[in-house]
């Protein structure tokens, strides 16, 4: 049979609620009846129940972690420190998988369900009243990735998807090249919409270069690989800013199975700098994301909400940088 704790009050010495005490973060516990609390709890080992506690604190530790892009390798790496960050500040986080598009009232209600501390919608393509749903329903909320705004409604943590857009033009444009493309991601995902928008604001002051632009259906190598194909089959472009670095991979399977070089034929930038991106057999020159500083922001505003529901919402900005790598013309 289990170890309870009525077994260690007998064991200490001390009363129930003393032991109850004893594993209660921030509860009054005297120094000497918590060394007795925690001598008995280890010899007999017992280890107090998170879901019983959660009964008298009223704090479940659960933060529910929301995503519906889990297609995208980025994402292993983003639920890799997600995970780790909130255990390592004493969190829980429950994952939910959206796999279609889902109304954000079917979220909230199935994460008030598990009664979660807070959340963290961790989607570039999600709409931002998804997470002002949770807003709505009082339950504290971050927008990782989200579309930053002056005066956001929620808080929000990501880059300037517009500054990675002119960054993108920049980069072709010391490259030299006179044919550009943008293949983003899905047209109605605010990532997408901004970073085609920095990227023909660079553009548009150069009359001298033809730029076209096209949609992927999803942020996916297959995505990718099939809008590539149908560019392919047309007036190709010299080089193409590809929304994101598994869009570009695709990419890039497109362009060598039509028998084409990178970057002697076609150039390919893309955007994230995630882990594959770096392999020798891909080198993709890209735009380098901050997940790790993303994160870490993201972590810190749920934990504040936690002691502060009613904090102002506040927009994080973390600053991108172009990584060169192989798949651009060097610059002259």
């Amino acid at each position: 049979m289990s170890v309870t704790l009525k077994d260690v009050a007998k064991r200490a010495g001390v009363s129930r609620s003393a032991v109850s005490r004893t594993f209660t973060e921030g509860a009054s516990v005297s120094k000497k009846t918590r060394q007795k609390v925690e001598k008995a709890a280890s010899e007999l080992g017992y280890h107090p129940n998170a879901l019983a506690s959660s009964l008298t604190t009223g704090r479940t530790k659960l933060i529910g972690l929301i995503s519906n892009n889990f297609h995208n390798p980025i994402f292993l790496e983003v639920f890799d420190l997600f995970t780790r960050g909130l255990q390592e500040r004493g969190l829980r986080p429950l994952i939910v998988n959206l796999q279609e598009e889902t109304p954000p009232e079917q979220s909230v209600r199935m994460l008030r369900q598990y009664s979660v501390d807070g959340v963290v919608v961790a989607s570039s393509t999600l709409p931002p009243d998804f997470a002002r749903a949770f807003r709505d329903a009082k339950i504290p909320v971050v927008h990782t990735f989200g579309r930053i705004a002056n005066a956001p409604d929620v808080h929000v943590v990501g880059i300037d998807n517009v500054e990675c857009g002119r960054i993108a033009a920049q980069a072709l444009i010391d490259r030299g090249y006179s044919r550009v493309a943008f293949l983003g991601g899905p047209a109605e995902a605010t990532s997408t919409q901004d970073r085609l928008r920095g990227f023909l604001e660079v553009l548009r002051t150069r009359p001298d270069m033809a730029v076209t632009h096209s949609f992927a259906s999803a942020y996916s190598f297959d995505a990718g690989r099939v809008e590539m194909t149908k560019q392919l089959m047309t007036e190709r472009a010299e080089a193409y800013f590809c929304g994101d670095d598994v869009l570009s991979i695709g990419a890039l399977s497109a362009i060598q199975s039509a028998g084409l070089s990178v970057p002697e034929d076609v150039g390919v930038i893309g955007l994230n700098d995630m882990e594959m991106s770096r392999w020798e057999n891909i080198n993709l020159t890209t735009i380098h994301q901050p997940v790790q500083h993303i994160i870490d922001g993201s972590i810190d505003l749920v934990v504040s909400m936690l002691e502060q529901p009613d904090r102002y919402p506040e927009a994080r900005l973390y600053p991108c940088r172009l990584i060169e790598r192989g798949t651009l013309r060097p610059l002259p």
